[in-house]
C-alpha cells in the first residue's frame, strides 16, 4: 500500500505490475487515471497547476487507502498524484487497487477516488486565454463522496 505525490509522470503499466508483484491471490486489478482536460467551464485550458500541502497531503492519501482496506479485502493499493504545471492530456492521478475479486477492487478504487477528490489537500489553478483561475470543488464530487459516509449506528 503506497502513496506518492510527485512532479514527474508515471508509467501505468509499470505501476500495475508493481501492484501485483507476483501475488497469486490477486484476481482483479482496477485502476483509474485522471488527465488534464483542454476544456473547463467552456474555456480552453492551456495549463493546470496543482499545489499541495507537503506531509499533510501524503497523510491524507494514506488514510484514504487505510479506510478502503477496512471496508474491502484489498490486497494492494497505490495512489500517485502529480503536482506542478501540467498541460492538457497529461496524467494527473493514478488510483489502483488489487483484490481477489473484481467487485471489491472496483468498489475500493471508486471509494478512494471519490475521497481523494474531496478530502485530499490539493489546489488547482487553470490557465485560459482569459487568465488564471482557481478551481472550486465540484458539487458532483461532494455528492459522490457522501454516499460512502458510514451511517451512525445507535
Amino acid at each position: 500500500m503506497s502513496v506518492s505525490v510527485q512532479t514527474g509522470d508515471f508509467d501505468v503499466s509499470v505501476e500495475l505490475a508493481r501492484l501485483r508483484d507476483g501475488n497469486a491471490s490477486i484476481g482483479a486489478v482496477v485502476s483509474f487515471v485522471g488527465t488534464v482536460r483542454d476544456l473547463s467551464d467552456g474555456e480552453t485550458v492551456s495549463m493546470m497547476e496543482l499545489e499541495h500541502y507537503p506531509g499533510m497531503t501524503e497523510k491524507s492519501l494514506q488514510q484514504i487507502v487505510e479506510e478502503a482496506k477496512e471496508r474491502w479485502p484489498v490486497l494492494a493499493a497505490r495512489i500517485i498524484h502529480r503536482v506542478g504545471k501540467l498541460e492538457p492530456m497529461a496524467q494527473i492521478v493514478l488510483v489502483a487497487v488489487a483484490a481477489s475479486h473484481r467487485a471489491d477492487a472496483f468498489s475500493a478504487c471508486e471509494f478512494m477516488m471519490d475521497c481523494l477528490k474531496t478530502r485530499a489537500p490539493f489546489w488547482k489553478k487553470e490557465t485560459t486565454a482569459v487568465g488564471s483561475r482557481w478551481v472550486d470543488a465540484k458539487a458532483a464530487d461532494t455528492s459522490a463522496a457522501k454516499r460512502w459516509q458510514k451511517e451512525d449506528v445507535e
